[in-house]
């Protein structure tokens, strides 16, 4: 599996990942072969359609769902090697925002408490220390630490849960994030918010981020470069701005006139593909998209692309691209 290149050396690196759940007598292949890299102080954005394994891989990443095959190296160090106490070391450095940020708060607790709670698991026992960091965090993402942290989650409106979320995520200060569609609970206008904070916390903390989202709008706007998923394999991945000018994978193109145009005169484009996703439990042979796609041919079915490079930076796995 090739490699792809990043500006410098990577923080994370993906290599030929595999996971798959057991459904009775059969098997859904969530993530199959996944191979990138994120460079450090880089924001990459993951897209694609529910189903297609973005949140298996960010999960996979953090060791909190197991590959069955396939390494992720952080900073060198290979976290799928990792167990016990070194595992729980490592991941003071790696956090997770979750997709849902009420359902992720413990609602008998109160704030204070869950966002001290990594603290405690990472073995801090100065209970000062562990409140000025608590008050810190909450600072930063801005609240009140004061009228903040005595009150219950079910307190609070959605885009206060996920700045609550965010601080916990940064209290042990950590070098990597998974964002996990962070934004799609909430409505648009408190999106921007969050989307504003979570760029101001990268740049004020050092942070990397792996940013899983549906909304192509808002990975556009976030990311520097972007890695496109489909049925558990990547189609494509590449620079931001290059790659929503020029899709080089059908699928990615038809990602992007999928995006509705204010303008009752914009008449859609052709499309690039047709009917639905084929199940995960049963993936077509060869490139996956092939029943969707209208350039399919015999080897699409008998042939598995490979991501190769079609613009400088630019990768896409397709016997057929478009660019």
């Amino acid at each position: 599996m090739m490699q792809l290149a990043v500006p410098e050396v990577p923080l994370l690196n993906v290599d030929n990942l595999v996971v798959e759940y057991g459904l009775g007598n059969k098997t859904v292949h969530a993530v199959s072969g996944v191979s990138l890299q994120v460079a450090r102080g880089e924001t990459l954005g993951l897209v694609g359609e529910s189903g297609c394994g973005k949140s298996t891989l960010g999960r996979a990443v953090l060791q909190l769902r197991r590959a069955k095959s396939g390494r992720v190296l952080f900073d060198g160090e290979d976290l799928t090697a990792m167990e016990g106490e070194t595992l729980r070391k490592m991941r003071r450095r790696v956090q997770l925002i979750f997709q849902d940020p009420i359902a992720s708060l413990n609602p008998r607790r109160r704030i204070g408490d869950i966002v001290a709670e990594p603290l405690i698991i990472a073995g801090i026992k100065d209970a000062v220390e562990r409140k000025r960091r608590v008050h810190e965090v909450l600072s930063a993402v801005g609240l009140d630490p004061d009228l903040v942290a005595g009150r219950l989650p079910h307190e609070f409106s959605g885009g206060q849960c996920q700045r609550i979320c965010i601080a916990r995520s940064l209290v042990l200060n950590p070098e990597f994030i998974v964002c996990d569609e962070p934004v799609s609970a909430l409505d648009v206008s408190i999106r921007a918010q969050i989307l504003n904070l979570l760029e101001e916390m990268k740049t004020r903390f050092g942070l990397t981020l792996l940013f899983i989202a549906h909304d192509l709008a808002v990975v556009k706007a976030v990311s520097d470069r972007v890695a496109v998923m489909y049925l558990g394999r990547l189609c494509e991945v590449g620079p931001s701005q290059q790659l929503f000018a020029n899709p080089a994978h059908p699928y990615t193109a038809l990602l992007l006139q999928a995006i509705p145009v204010p303008d009752p005169d914009v008449r859609p484009a052709e499309s690039v593909a047709a009917g639905e996703p084929p199940s995960p439990i049963a993936p077509p042979s060869g490139c996956r998209f092939r029943t969707r796609c209208l350039r399919a041919d015999q080897r699409c079915s008998a042939e598995i692309p490979e991501l190769r490079e079609i613009a400088p930076g630019q990768f896409a796995a397709c016997h057929h691209p478009l660019a």
